[in-house]
């Protein structure tokens, strides 16, 4: 019994236990975790992305896990749920079948204001013609 009582006293506490020790301060910033998994998803140039145009586009469970999954392109506010959606959880496959770099491009300027911004950030980055008609959005 007397060794249980030896364990918990301060002393004998695990460096990860004691509140002057950060278990997360090695860890790397969120907004780089973030922007390096969305890099990691990007086309090598915006001309590979060949998504339909016009028609009903239905996305597969992995990209929209949640809410709306059907969407038609006729209808603006559908179109641009779609590219939102597809920006957020696609991965690279999912970015060149479901968006198309004339759509991407078009809309562009109102899209940037809907996506987060570490999305908004590695796109324009990477692609710079996306900045050319965009909006002034604050960074």
């Amino acid at each position: 019994m007397a060794s249980r009582t030896a364990r918990s006293t301060p002393a004998c506490r695990h460096k990860w236990n004691d509140a002057r020790v950060d278990p997360f301060s090695s860890w790397p910033p969120v907004a780089e975790v973030l922007r390096a998994r969305y890099q990691r998803r990007l086309p090598g140039s915006l001309e590979e992305l060949a998504g339909p145009v016009r028609g009903h586009v239905e996305l597969p469970l992995h990209v929209a896990w949640s809410g709306l999954r059907a969407y038609d392109l006729g209808r603006r506010r559908q179109r641009m749920s779609l590219y939102r959606t597809v920006l957020a959880e696609g991965q690279r496959a999912d970015l060149v079948a479901f968006l198309n770099h004339d759509l991407l491009l078009a809309q562009w300027p109102d899209l940037r204001t809907l996506i987060s911004r570490h999305i908004r950030i590695v796109w324009e980055e990477a692609f710079l013609e996306l900045t050319h008609g965009a909006s002034s959005a604050p960074a």
